[in-house]
């Protein structure tokens, strides 16, 4: 094993960063770029494994015994720091902590990494602190920044970043990868195909029953948008489902979170509440409602996916393109649209569910609202 085993269908970006490990091509700062679920942040933390572990995470011993690759990839290394944000965005005082980590000489004798997922959410403010860092760079310190496209990130930020452009991985090598991890075939093929090249995404399809129950309610639905009422129902549990789904995933982190609040003022065992404890309370509040949002967004996200690869199966089924449908399994569904609609069309409603997202993501539409606007455009007409 290597430090480079998760990430999937990406030999030319691992054969590039073995190089620089080995020192050709080696700068202080990195901008890591793939469409969704492409192994962006996966494809950051290996590197800087590599970059720590004195074997270049090649050894015989990596990842598993080698405690530098160990704790990097385990998230526990000293000198390797990571920005995971569940918020909208991420603001200026997170970077500002960055920086000033940036600046400190790394505990161990090799780099200071700081590593920014979903770099595109920094604000405009966290942007201009990031941007004096990288500039400035201590000569032991390595930034790697993570977003979906070049265009996603500031031009002055990124005309200081080496770029490395990450693929989407074919059906095929998903499959592979699954199969590697004890996924019987069949399942593995379903969730490389369902999940169009995102790994997360297919991990969750290939070992959760839920996650496929929820994911074929949704492919079930453009069939199913004969009429007004059912474009409305359909709006509705899609919005709710996901609610629900988004609801389950954050209670459990809300609740530890409140425990330890209530932990460090020390709540429990003085049985009375500190005058500095009601702040702090709004504040952790204000941010889960943050988290919360953005959550129930991705989630909604992710069905309006799956909405699209119907109709992309729609235009492939009716132009007699080669290969496997997304959705081979409802194969007879996609033949229904196809027989009441025209590629034409088809594309028009990938482009009504695109400015649906639009909606929600960029202009902050409310969910029900955006979801029911969507369904009625895609309502199949009568035969």
């Amino acid at each position: 094993m290597t430090v480079w085993d998760t990430l999937v269908g990406q030999r030319h970006v691992i054969t590039a960063l073995e190089k620089a490990v080995a020192g050709h091509g080696m700068t202080h700062a990195w901008l890591f770029t793939g469409p969704p679920g492409s192994g962006r942040s996966n494809a950051a933390v290996a590197f800087a494994a590599a970059l720590q572990c004195r074997q270049g995470g090649l050894g015989p011993d990596c990842p598993d015994g080698c405690h530098d690759c160990h704790t990097v990839l385990a998230g526990s290394h000293a000198d390797v720091s990571v920005v995971r944000t569940e918020k909208l965005s991420i603001g200026v005082d997170e970077v500002r902590d960055l920086v000033r980590r940036a600046s400190l000489s790394p505990m161990g004798d090799r780099w200071q990494i700081l590593i920014v997922e979903d770099a595109d959410r920094l604000t405009e403010q966290a942007c201009n602190a990031l941007l004096k860092a990288i500039e400035e760079p201590n000569g032991r310190t390595i930034w790697m920044l993570c977003a979906p496209t070049v265009e996603d990130v500031l031009p002055t930020i990124r005309s200081r970043c080496r770029l490395v452009t990450l693929s989407t991985p074919t059906a095929e090598e998903v499959a592979g990868f699954l199969v590697a991890r004890g996924v019987a075939e069949p399942l593995a093929s379903y969730a490389a195909r369902a999940s169009q090249g995102h790994i997360g995404r297919a991990r969750a399809l290939a070992f959760d029953e839920a996650v496929r129950t929820r994911r074929q309610e949704v492919v079930s639905m453009p069939a199913r948008l004969t009429n007004l009422g059912r474009c409305m129902d359909a709006a509705t549990r899609l919005a709710s489902t996901a609610k629900e789904e988004a609801d389950a995933i954050t209670a459990e982190l809300d609740a530890r979170e409140k425990v330890d609040l209530d932990a460090a003022y020390g709540v429990v065992e003085r049985g009375r509440r500190p005058r500095e404890y009601g702040p702090a309370l709004a504040a952790l509040e204000k941010g889960q409602r943050t988290r919360a949002k953005r959550r129930h967004l991705d989630v909604v996200d992710r069905g309006l996916t799956d909405l699209m690869s119907v109709y992309r199966d729609a235009i492939a089924l009716a132009s007699g393109a080669p290969g496997a449908l997304v959705n081979e399994e409802i194969r007879d569904q996609v033949e229904s649209i196809v027989a009441t609609s025209t590629p034409e069309l088809n594309l028009r409603r990938i482009g009504w569910i695109f400015a649906a997202r639009e909606q929600m993501l960029e202009f902050n539409v409310p969910v029900a609202l955006a979801l029911e606007s969507m369904m009625v455009a895609l309502q199949a007409p009568q035969r």
